[in-house]
């Protein structure tokens, strides 16, 4: 999760159908720190970021085409946060996958998100960001 100088938190657009907070799977080598701040570069094209912790572990199924919940794959979801600097205002994200991006206050993100479980995971994080 990654949050802005004015408190905005990013979230991310998956196959044009669904809204997101910005994830993916971890690459052999990678630490999952590493992954997260590729995923964040990839979904957003952000790169300035700065780690502050770790946030919850939750599961949850995959999102499918529609914004449907795909029962075929369970995901298992850690999240940290991460401050973006000055340069966080120009998103663009380098996968095609993942379409657009934006900032949003911190009272629009659960109202954004397709998946109720990411919803209740920012639901119990929200004090902490």
């Amino acid at each position: 999760m990654v949050v802005n100088e004015k408190g905005e938190v990013l979230i991310v657009n998956q196959n044009g159908d669904s809204w997101s907070l910005p994830k993916g799977h971890i690459d052999p080598g990678e630490t999952a720190i590493e992954a997260a701040r590729r995923e964040i570069r990839e979904e957003s094209g952000l790169t300035d970021l700065v780690f502050v912790k770790p946030l919850l572990t939750y599961n949850r199924f995959r999102i499918g085409l529609g914004g449907i919940e795909d029962k075929s794959e369970m995901k298992e979801i850690t999240m940290f946060l991460f401050r973006v600097g000055s340069g966080g205002d120009a998103l663009k994200p380098e996968d095609p996958a993942n379409p657009e991006a934006r900032w949003v206050t911190k009272g629009e993100v659960s109202k954004l998100l397709t998946h109720s479980k990411d919803k209740e995971f920012f639901q119990k994080i929200a004090f902490e960001i």
